[in-house]
């Protein structure tokens, strides 16, 4: 676990992932607390692209191909998702920090009590943990796929600016995997939001199924 942890979680990952929250948090207007996850969502997702994209060509890039070419299957897998659960964790604990930091540095206008607020939070938080989830396995699949982080980190950006964007909202509707992001701030009733993330959820078991078969092929 520590040797998965220096090689997944390096200081200069770290570095620019705080950095880049921070200076979300920072310059990333925002009026109504409601507004807070709205802002951070598809920012932590496309972080979350970046930095999980060399999870499987981490071994290439530090030129131990060979090496790793002759683990078994099974202790590459284990390895492989060994470091996904360990920076899918770190980048949710900073995106709740993240969330912390709005509050720090824009404080925005609370609209509800203690009780809804804390609630709101929380569903940032389930909301936010999937959404992870779906880009940096998202990310990592692909990878495998190219054997190239950057080819992976580019498809995980197209496929960003399409579902981050009005195209996306008129033709997915509660279906994109942003709904979270899109949905009626004023309408918290409405939970038809969930539907995109249970796509998010569905790609993701499907992507997590596919590895073995694409690291038997791939090496």
């Amino acid at each position: 676990m520590k040797k998965e942890c220096k090689i997944s979680l390096p200081f200069y990952k770290i570095a620019y992932a705080a950095c880049f929250v921070i200076l979300l948090s920072l310059i990333r207007g925002v009026y109504v607390s409601r507004e807070v996850g709205i802002a951070l969502e598809p920012q932590i997702a496309l972080l979350a692209s970046v930095f999980c994209a060399d999870t499987y060509v981490a071994e290439i890039i530090a030129k131990r191909s060979e090496v790793w070419r002759l683990y078994p299957p099974k202790k590459k897998l284990l390895a492989i998702y060994t470091r996904l659960f360990l920076q899918i964790s770190f980048l949710f604990l900073l995106a709740a920090a993240g969330y912390g930091l709005f509050f720090l540095f824009q404080k925005p206008t609370l609209f509800a009590n203690a009780v809804h607020e804390a609630a709101q939070f929380l569903v940032f938080l389930a909301s936010v943990l999937i959404t992870i989830a779906f880009w940096s396995i998202l990310a990592n699949t692909l990878a495998c796929v190219f054997r190239n982080m950057w080819l992976a980190i580019g498809a995980c950006l197209l496929l960003w600016i399409i579902t981050n964007s009005s195209l996306g909202v008129r033709y997915l509707g509660k279906w994109n995997v942003f709904s979270y992001t899109f949905r009626e701030i004023n309408g918290s009733g409405d939970f038809s939001w969930l539907c995109g993330k249970v796509v998010c959820v569905f790609v993701g078991i499907i992507a997590i199924a596919a590895l073995p078969r694409i690291i038997k092929k791939r090496g």
